[in-house]
C-alpha cells in the first residue's frame, strides 16, 4: 500500500505566500505518512487577472517555483506533483500550464502540459466567462508517468470532461489518475464529484483530485472538495472548503483483483488508437 495526499489551497496573488502555504500543507501531509502528494492547479498564483501568470513564467528545469518543488521532494523524501506552474511557451504572450512530477531525489521525472483549455461562458447565479486560450498554449501529449507505487495518468481540471483522454491512458497501464484543479464553484457543485467518480469507475482507477477551495483576490470562487476515490467509485477521503488535506491508502493488489473479478476493461468493443 502507498499513502497519498490531495492538498487543497486557496492561493493568492502573492507567490511567496502561496509557497509558504504549500510547504505547510506538505509538512502536515508527510506527518500523516503520505508518500505521494498532489498540489492544486495554479498553486503558486491566483492573480487579479489571467495575464498575471505571465509575470512568473519559468523555463523548464529552472526557476524558483521548480526549485521549491524539487527541494520539498528531496527534503521530505516524497513523490510530489506540482499541480500547474506557468512554463515558457512557443509564443511570448502565452504560457504552458505544466504539471510536474518530482521523485524523492528532487528530480523532475515527468511533465504534462494541460491539453483542454477552459474557454466557456457559465450562466448561473453569476455570469462567468473564461478564456484560458488567451494566455495558455495547449499541450498535445498524453502522459502516464511511471513510479514504483503506480503508473500515474496526469491531467488538469477541464481535462476531466474528456473521457477519451483517460481511456487512452490504458495503453500505458494507468493505475492512478491525478486531477489538480481550480474548478469553479458554479460548475463544481453540480459536476465535480460526478465527473471524478465516473473517471474512477469507468477506468477502474484510483483518482486523486486537488482543488483550489475558496474566494480569490479577483472575486472568483473555486469549489474545493478535494478527494481521493478508489476504482469502485468510493470516496476514501475528502476536504470541504478552505485549506486542507485528504489522505488515503491505495492498494494496487486490490485494484488488480477488482479488474480480474470485474473485467469491464477487457469487454471493450471500440478500442483506442496510438
Amino acid at each position: 500500500m502507498t499513502r497519498i495526499a490531495a492538498l487543497q489551497m486557496v492561493s493568492t496573488d502573492n507567490v511567496d505566500e502561496n509557497l509558504d502555504a504549500a510547504a505547510r500543507l506538505i509538512h502536515d501531509a508527510v506527518k500523516d505518512k503520505a508518500e505521494f502528494l498532489l498540489l492544486p492547479e495554479n498553486f503558486p498564483l491566483m492573480g487579479h487577472d489571467e495575464c498575471d501568470k505571465l509575470s512568473i513564467i519559468e523555463p523548464y528545469g529552472k526557476g524558483p517555483i521548480q526549485d521549491f518543488l524539487s527541494r520539498q521532494a528531496l527534503d521530505h523524501g516524497i513523490w510530489l506533483m506540482g499541480g500547474t506552474i506557468p512554463l515558457e511557451a512557443r509564443r511570448p504572450d502565452r504560457v504552458r500550464a505544466a504539471s510536474l512530477l518530482y521523485n524523492p531525489q528532487g528530480e523532475c521525472i515527468a511533465r504534462y502540459d494541460k491539453i483542454h483549455l477552459f474557454d466557456v461562458s457559465v450562466h448561473g447565479e453569476l455570469d462567468e466567462t473564461y478564456n484560458e486560450s488567451g494566455t495558455i498554449e495547449a499541450g498535445d501529449e498524453m502522459v502516464v508517468a511511471q513510479a514504483p507505487f503506480a503508473n500515474i495518468g496526469m491531467s488538469v481540471c477541464y481535462d476531466l470532461r474528456f473521457p477519451e483522454l483517460y481511456r487512452n491512458m490504458h495503453l500505458r497501464d494507468v493505475n492512478l489518475i491525478t486531477v489538480p484543479s481550480a474548478f469553479t464553484a458554479t460548475t463544481g457543485k453540480v459536476h465535480w464529484e460526478t465527473l471524478l467518480r465516473a473517471r474512477a469507475v469507468e477506468n477502474l482507477c484510483y483518482v486523486v483530485a486537488s482543488n483550489q477551495g475558496g474566494v480569490h483576490v479577483n472575486g472568483r470562487e473555486t469549489w474545493g472538495h478535494s478527494m481521493i476515490i478508489n476504482p469502485w467509485g468510493d470516496i476514501l477521503a475528502r476536504v470541504g472548503m478552505g485549506e486542507g488535506i485528504a489522505c488515503a491508502d491505495i492498494n494496487l493488489k486490490q485494484q488488480q483483483s477488482l479488474r480480474e473479478r470485474f473485467p469491464a476493461l477487457t469487454h471493450r468493443k471500440l478500442h483506442c488508437h496510438k
